[in-house]
Order: structure tokens, then sequence, then C-alpha cells
């Protein structure tokens, strides 16, 4: 995979935290973010993956056994 440097803007607090979390996990700044970012990546993509089959279930409908007809009328569920 081709690697690109990038310039990032942290607020120093969250800087010094995320050095001590690399540290003990033992692995670079860099190699952290990478971790989180393409794990970002991978759920969102899940999530249009299942996003898109969801709508396309919605497309298909269920078959709820009426073929298209209502057997009671809107009054009758009404009814008390």
């Amino acid at each position: 995979m081709e690697m690109k440097n990038v310039t990032l803007s942290l607020p120093k607090e969250v800087l010094q935290e995320v050095k001590i979390i690399a540290a003990r996990r033992g692995t670079s700044i860099s190699s952290l973010l990478t971790f989180l970012l393409t794990d970002l990546v991978r759920q969102e993509d899940q999530y249009e993956a299942a996003r898109r089959r969801s709508l396309a279930w919605l497309d298909r409908g269920l078959d709820l056994g009426t073929r298209g007809e209502i057997p009671t009328s809107h009054e009758d569920l009404n009814e008390r």
C-alpha cells in the first residue's frame, strides 16, 4: 500500500494522551492513527453495504400471504 504523509494539528493535551496510549501499546502515533482510521473506513463501508441491503429488502417487500388483499376492514381492526 502506498503511503502519503499528512499534517495533523491536535490540541497539546490530546497529543500528550495519544503519545501515552501509543507507548502503552508499543506502537507509534502514526501506526495507531492508521489502525483507527482504517477501522473507521471499514465500519463506514459495512454500514453502507447494510444500508443498501436494507433498502433493497424494503423495495422487494415481504410476502405476508395475503396476495395483496386486506382481509379485514379498518373499522373491524379498530373495534373494541
